[in-house]
């Protein structure tokens, strides 16, 4: 199955911790990564809107084949943040790495723990931008083009 991950963080150093966390991804059995975007550097985004006095966040988008559930997918990205030190002490807060299963093939999903296509997707700027880059013709299920989606955040990230 195809997925699309998004990886970003804004502690430590987030250019290593994101590299490191693609060859990990690329070496746990049953995914193998099949693209990578350039990275983009974006203000954080909190539950109360954007915090410009926060550390940026640095972000990429990777494709990958996997033979994983969309569930072992989850476990296998939550390893890899615990690896690079992830706390999940406050929503929405700075952390050193972040893993998100954007979209799982044509898979839609609704659980307590997971829902794909990813529910703000379409509206992140971080995740649309480099994803555009890599993959210009990607759609997002029931959402639209990437490329459309990302021209109206045009200025909130910047390649780094």
């Amino acid at each position: 199955m195809r997925a699309i991950l998004a990886l970003g963080g804004n502690l430590g150093d987030p250019r290593e911790q994101i590299t490191e966390a693609i060859e990990a991804l690329g070496k746990t059995p049953g995914i193998a990564v099949t693209a990578t975007s350039p990275l983009v550097e974006s203000f954080a985004v909190t539950e109360s809107g954007i915090d410009e006095t926060a550390p940026r966040y640095l972000n990429g988008v990777i494709e990958i084949e996997t033979e994983l559930t969309p569930e072992q997918l989850l476990e296998a990205t939550r390893g890899i943040e615990a690896a690079a030190g992830r706390t999940r002490d406050v929503r929405w807060g700075p952390r050193t790495l972040d893993i998100d299963i954007i979209t799982f093939g044509d898979h839609h999903q609704r659980t307590a723990t997971l829902t794909i296509p990813h529910p703000r997707a379409h509206e992140r700027s971080f995740v649309l931008t480099p994803w555009s880059l890599m993959q210009p013709d990607a759609v997002i299920p029931g959402r639209g083009r990437v490329v459309e989606l990302a021209a109206s955040y045009l200025g909130e990230v910047w390649e780094a």
